[in-house]
């Protein structure tokens, strides 16, 4: 996970997007670990919070050697040179588009986003037709909510430096506050940003200040009647995503059933993935996973509902930890997947710290669902394949089941 310089060809080919699955609690424990991380080249495009992108995503096998990361980083630190710029030249050199480097400050940040905070005005960002910027979401009660930012508006500069044609990650880095190069994390609370904007004809300036917000990643909608389905959206697997899955599912009614939505999941914390499985399962396997040639498992608690019907919803923004739970409830029978193809995200990225303090995110392997499928590149197929009209289509499915529609 970039070193105190400037490197911003690396920085574009994977610059620190969105919340990649990090195994801190398996690392505790001695078992295996790391992130699956969802950010790349210039052609991003998926949705992201402030500082956070997703990109288009192609197969890539192509992985960095940590060993020679560590030597160059070692000996560019020897001669008073930085250590973060020698990494990032060499993962650049290596084409491992997953792999990354994070300064302190930003590895900090990174660390918080787990933890479902960041600071920001409370904008997730996408890249629309012909370079432009539009914002795709409006965070409830943030800076940017309050000054009337809509979904929709585009997004034509960011403190006078216009958006249009740059890559989704120097535009949210530059709604952080984090400068391209920057060895400090994102700027600080209070701190402004001015954003251009349009709305149709109409153009305006509105001057924010940035405040410390906390992602809402899991948004359960309970039927109006004692028996409709249960609908659960979860954004991302930050801390206390599963907790919040287990009490979704203890108050849904047994006769509804649940809709799982997954679509423009980015990922998270794989430990909250699997607790959300937990939910559904009664122990079994989750998923396997290598690290270096060495093979894991990931396993889920005993005492989950398997009797509450389950349809799960995913699209092409459904990324990592998102792909790896709706995978393992796809090979374990428990639900029924409708959508369309997820994003194929299945490399697995290890961090260590190099001389200089910042923090190198390299690809060690790749994990598999329960039935030995490999998504990296491919993704998941759903049961039900389906674009348009995807959440009415599940809700029928769900009712096939034996869940209300």
């Amino acid at each position: 996970m970039s070193g105190p310089c400037s490197y911003d060809r690396p920085r574009r080919i994977r610059r620190g997007a969105a919340l990649t699955l990090f195994l801190a609690s398996v690392l505790a424990t001695g078992a295996a670990t790391g992130t699956w991380s969802e950010g790349a080249q210039d052609s991003a495009r998926r949705p992201a919070p402030d500082g956070r992108a997703l990109a288009a995503h192609a197969p890539h096998s192509a992985t960095a050697d940590r060993a020679a990361v560590e030597r160059a980083a070692a000996e560019a630190v020897a001669d008073g040179k930085s250590g973060a710029q020698a990494a990032a030249d060499v993962v650049s050199r290596s084409g491992d588009r997953w792999s990354t480097i994070y300064s302190p400050g930003e590895f900090k940040d990174f660390q918080a986003q787990l933890d479902g905070g960041y600071v920001g005005v409370g904008l997730w960002v996408r890249q629309a037709p012909h370079g432009r910027i539009e914002v795709s979401r409006v965070q409830p009660g943030g800076p940017a909510a309050r000054a009337g930012v809509a979904v929709g508006d585009r997004l034509r500069a960011v403190d006078g430096r216009a958006s249009r044609g740059a890559p989704v990650t120097e535009v949210v880095a530059r709604l952080r506050g984090a400068a391209a190069g920057a060895s400090r994390g994102p700027a600080a609370v209070g701190s402004p940003v001015t954003l251009d904007l349009q709305r149709g004809t109409r153009r305006w300036s509105a001057t924010l200040h940035r405040t410390r917000l906390r992602s809402r990643n899991v948004v359960v909608d309970r039927p109006a009647g004692a028996h409709g389905p249960t609908r659960v959206k979860i954004a991302a697997f930050a801390k206390g995503t599963g907790a919040a899955v287990r009490r979704a599912v203890r108050d849904a009614s047994p006769e509804g059933g649940m809709l799982l939505d997954l679509r423009g999941n980015t990922g998270g914390l794989v430990t909250e993935a699997v607790a959300a499985a937990s939910a559904f399962l009664d122990g079994g396997l989750v998923a396997t996973y290598d690290v270096r040639g060495s093979q894991r498992a990931l396993y889920a608690r005993r005492g989950g509902n398997t009797r509450l019907p389950l349809v799960v919803l995913v699209d092409g923004g459904t990324m990592s930890a998102a792909e790896l739970l709706s995978g393992a409830l796809q090979d374990r029978g428990r639900a029924l997947v409708v959508g369309s193809r997820t994003f194929g995200k299945g490399s697995v990225q290890m961090p260590s710290t190099l001389p200089d303090g910042s923090v190198a995110e390299l690809t060690v392997g790749h994990y598999r669902t329960p039935a030995g499928r490999n998504l990296d590149g491919g993704g998941l197929t759903p049961d039900v394949v389906v674009g348009s009209g995807a959440e009415k289509r599940a809700r029928t499915v769900l009712s096939g089941l034996g869940g209300g529609a």
